[in-house]
């Protein structure tokens, strides 16, 4: 089974609040015959037009070769938060590699953020930056890791855009029952998902790439030039980028062992008014929790609860995903019980071992970026610049990404799945502890 057709028709978006009401795109050709090029990207997602936009910029002949539409995967179907640093708290960050390796990774983290209020200023992207993140504890015990993040960033990193949420005050912001307390990083924020991959389009387009819809990759012949073979062509390239996130496949298996696809879950409520949007999240904030599993959520720009929650692991989505993301939803916001969901869908994404990006040359003219593991907004944009600067010659950026090690999952990219689940399933038992 296929992740781009086992729950999608080929060629046409996911019935989702974004496709329903973004202004879409003319389709794309498909890609026949033989193509020459300097660099082939395979996905047309955040990381694969940004790759594209930032090359063309520089005067470079590009091609995008996508499976199925332009922002057909996670990039256009997701919670649309656009989070500072990487996907790892700083303090926990520093532990994983080191303190100066940290603070490299918390300035690209960023830089990323800034990438995107930058592109939110560009006519050919058509939503806001909307500022403010609340994170917010569902124990009462780590409420005192809030005080100490808040306290470590503001006097180690310098970073005074987050603050701590006492209890009353996370209780007034976020109107739910479930949660201790929390921070609110006004550095931080959200954006509608599908009309920024729209933009990047855009942008790559009018910088001059040449984008092919519904031409799936089927291998890679490696070497100088590099032979990238979709259905219906072959395309020969100096370069080739691996932009494909979750629907890697088998293009690469050292990439895939550590990269591994799973399913994630979204409604939109039917409309509310200004005063119930306020009675539930204050000032237009969004939320993500401190689950394993996250929950998140904003409102749309026009009053709808987008929510976020639950993940699956084989390759079908379940087949009442309302109900299914109903039961957090309702369990957090318990006022929501008898509300109307006029929008479902599902989505995949992709995590690796380490919850850390994956960024790999596979070969010195064969590079790949992937594993964003829920941050892929901001990081997966910014990964196209850095991929755009390593291709010319200036690879420092991409390097101190590069450097985050990223273990396999055990049992490489047969057995991750059911391991995979198995430690779901344990992290599930201690979110409810």
């Amino acid at each position: 089974m296929d992740l781009l057709t086992a729950n999608d028709r080929p060629g046409e978006y996911p019935a989702s609040y974004y496709a329903e009401n973004a202004a879409h795109l003319a389709p794309f050709p498909q890609a026949k015959g033989e193509i020459a090029c300097d660099v082939c990207v395979v996905g047309a997602g955040f990381t694969g037009l940004s790759t594209a936009y930032h090359l063309a910029e520089r005067g470079y002949d590009v091609v995008v070769l996508d499976a199925q539409r332009v922002g057909f995967g996670a990039s256009g179907r997701n919670g649309g938060q656009v989070s500072m640093g990487q996907r790892r708290e700083q303090d926990d960050l520093e532990g994983v590699v080191g303190e100066a390796h940290a603070r490299d990774l918390w300035k690209i983290g960023a830089e990323a953020v800034d990438l995107i209020k930058e592109l939110c200023q560009r006519d050919e992207v058509r939503t806001e930056f909307v500022p403010g993140i609340v994170h917010a504890v569902h124990r009462a015990r780590d409420h005192k890791h809030n005080r100490a993040y808040v306290a470590f960033m503001h006097q180690k990193y310098g970073y005074d855009q987050i603050r701590v949420l006492e209890p009353d005050e996370c209780r007034e912001t976020v109107n739910s029952p479930s949660y201790y307390g929390g921070t609110l990083d006004m550095g931080s924020g959200h954006v509608n998902p599908l009309e920024l991959v729209f933009g990047l389009a855009r942008l790559a387009q009018g910088a001059g790439a040449r984008i092919f819809e519904q031409s799936k990759v089927k291998k890679i012949d490696e070497g100088s030039p590099a032979t990238v073979h979709s259905e219906t062509a072959q395309v020969t390239a100096r370069y080739v980028v691996l932009a494909c996130n979750g629907y890697l496949g088998s293009l690469n298996a050292h990439v895939a062992a550590r990269v591994m696809p799973i399913n994630n879950y979204i409604v939109a409520t039917e409309q509310m008014s200004a005063e119930q949007q306020e009675a539930i999240i204050k000032k237009n904030y969004a939320v993500a929790d401190s689950k394993f599993v996250v929950n998140y959520f904003r409102f749309s720009e026009d009053r709808r609860l987008l929510f976020g929650g639950t993940e699956s692991y084989g390759y079908k989505f379940p087949a009442d995903i309302a109900a299914s993301v109903r039961k957090p939803m309702t369990e957090i916001f318990p006022q929501l019980e008898n509300v109307g969901i006029d929008y479902a869908w599902g989505g995949t994404l992709s995590i690796t071992m380490n919850r850390l990006p994956h960024f790999h040359r596979v070969k010195g003219n064969i590079i790949s970026m992937s594993g964003y593991s829920g941050a892929g907004v901001a990081l997966g944009t910014l990964s196209g610049q850095l991929a755009a600067e390593a291709i010319a010659g200036q690879a420092e950026r991409f390097d101190v990404m590069a450097r985050i090690p990223t273990p396999p999952f055990p049992g490489g990219s047969a057995l991750r799945s059911p391991l995979m689940v198995l430690g779901m399933l344990w992290y599930g038992l201690r979110d409810r502890l």
